[in-house]
């Protein structure tokens, strides 16, 4: 359930490479337990965007605030260390090493042996792992499985599992139920409402629209890098935003 604390705003964002502007005075705002979907045909200006929220890029103007305060990000590590987290689609997993070891990837936690000598807390990390994926209710039999012995479902589902763990607030998702199966989509889906109900925002890319349907509070649509529109998921349809897609509709907030 979204409340009224905004997690994020964007303010006249604007973003170009030479002679192309990929994002053209943009305002958002993201909300505490809100799934916001982000819509538009490819040049839309929907990856750059996401780029600039994550410090992968930063606006050539415009203000990005964060709880209320300004912010820049000047690159990802000083988005996650506020709490944004982008799952991309190749998700960022390391593929020989199993589900605890990719949580707690880079962040390893150490226990004395011996009196001088430190070592990977091994116990712990599997402890902490099935915490956090109980609460999140994700099933993975065998944590001690690398993870290219998973399903692609499984494999998201570290990847957020990850992003919890480390007090993500705001998850940002780009594509995330690209070449996954239908029942895997769904799963995603499933894991998505739960972030919403743990209070993290979250938003969400797709070129699928009708997984953002099932799954989004709002919908902002882009296009030629400008928002075009901006809907409630519970009073739109397919028709209604592959039109603001094309250019069919003009702008008409939520």
């Amino acid at each position: 359930m979204s409340d009224t604390r905004s997690l994020l705003s964007g303010v006249e964002l604007y973003k170009h490479f030479g002679g192309l502007v990929a994002v053209d005075h943009v305002s958002l705002d993201v909300y505490a337990g809100e799934v916001l979907g982000v819509l538009g045909d490819n040049g839309a200006g929907k990856s750059t965007l996401i780029k600039i929220i994550s410090g992968v890029f930063q606006p050539d103007g415009g203000r990005l605030l964060w709880h209320d305060a300004p912010v820049s990000f000047s690159t990802p590590e000083g988005a996650r260390r506020a709490g944004i987290e982008t799952i991309y689609q190749d998700l960022a997993l390391c593929e020989n090493l199993d589900a605890a070891a990719n949580i707690f990837l880079g962040r390893e936690p150490v226990r004395n042996v011996l009196g001088a000598l430190r070592a990977v807390d091994r116990r712990r990390m599997l402890e902490e792992s099935r915490r956090v994926l109980t609460q999140l209710d994700i099933r993975i039999p065998a944590l001690s499985r690398p993870i290219r012995q998973m399903s692609g479902g499984q494999r998201q589902a570290v990847a957020i599992a990850r992003a919890v763990y480390w007090n993500a607030q705001l998850m940002i998702m780009d594509e995330p139920t690209a070449a996954l199966g239908v029942a895997e989509q769904r799963k995603v889906l499933t894991l998505v409402r739960t972030l919403r109900e743990h209070g993290v925002g979250v938003i969400i890319i797709s070129h699928n629209l009708q997984d953002v349907l099932d799954v989004a509070d709002r919908i902002i649509v882009m296009r030629r890098g400008r928002l075009v529109g901006e809907r409630k998921a519970s009073e739109t349809d397919s028709s209604d935003l592959i039109g603001l897609m094309l250019g069919a509709e003009r702008f008409e907030a939520a």
